[in-house]
């Protein structure tokens, strides 16, 4: 560990409890989760942890928040701050945490950092432009996920000295940029947040927007993937959904399995659930 990464993670721990607890963790409970993440962990009705729960009974300690991105779960101390009192919480109960899972990356993907990669149909270039791509995915986001993970992994080598505990990261699925945002995305209700930026670069042909974001979702788990290969990251594992979900476009097929533009319906997170149920 770089010394940086050390006294960021000593500082993260000692603000929320300088004691350590002396006691030795008797109890190993495979069915015990930590969560932190964006929407697919926190959203109305169903997500992942909800099915996780009610399918498989875990017992999952989140600290997961729609909205979030992958940049602010690495680098903002209130939520690091938060995932260190949820990880003590355990530990004060004598138990040791099947694993940590971990959501994120969507957020920072859509909106206006989409805008980035999108070149204009006008400009004679292809949709995406993969120098700023690349960019994005392998230096900006790859750097918070391996600072979180470092982070995570240091806590939990503090709290939980004789055991390993697992970190399950995933990509997600195949979205369809057809403008639907949360139950339609009207006034306040949040979205959409794809096709605004793919009409504001003057491409409005679904098929050609689609094969783009097919494009994005495919580098960013390529990304994941060698994250989980990182010798001292052994206890990572990634978690590919990309089969879960259907975006395909003909008679509108796609809505059987999102709700709305980055959502899944809730046999799509039930799908998803089931994959992290085989890695853990």
């Amino acid at each position: 560990m770089r010394i940086s990464e050390e006294r960021i993670l000593n500082e993260t721990f000692n603000r929320v409890d300088k004691k350590m607890s002396p006691d030795r963790l008797k109890e190993h409970a495979n069915k015990v989760l930590v969560a932190e993440g964006d929407s697919w962990f926190d959203y109305p009705g169903s997500d992942i942890l909800d099915e996780l729960e009610d399918l498989y009974d875990y017992e999952v300690y989140s600290v997961a928040h729609w909205g979030d991105t992958i940049e602010s779960m690495a680098y903002a101390n209130n939520q690091l701050d938060k995932l260190t009192r949820c990880l003590k919480k355990i530990e004060k109960k004598q138990i040791i945490p099947g694993a940590v899972l971990l959501s994120g990356g969507g957020n920072d993907l859509a909106g206006d950092a989409l805008a980035t990669v999108v070149n204009h149909s006008n400009s004679g270039l292809d949709t995406l432009n993969p120098t700023i791509l690349k960019e994005v995915i392998d230096v900006q986001i790859k750097t918070a996920y391996l600072r979180l993970i470092t982070l995570i992994t240091g806590l939990c080598d503090k709290l939980f000295p004789e055991n390993s505990i697992p970190i399950l990261i995933h990509g997600y699925s195949y979205p369809v940029p057809d403008g639907r945002g949360y139950l339609g995305g009207y006034w306040i209700l949040p979205g959409p947040w794809l096709r605004p930026v793919f009409e504001r670069k003057g491409h409005h042909k679904l098929r050609t927007t689609t094969d783009a974001l097919t494009e994005v979702i495919d580098s960013f788990n390529e990304m994941l993937q060698t994250i989980s290969s990182i010798p001292q990251f052994k206890h990572v594992r990634y978690v590919d959904v990309r089969g879960c979900m259907d975006n395909t476009l003909a008679q509108g097929k796609y809505k059987q399995s999102w709700s709305n533009e980055l959502h899944p319906k809730e046999d799509g997170f039930e799908l998803i659930a089931a994959e992290f149920h085989k890695m853990i």
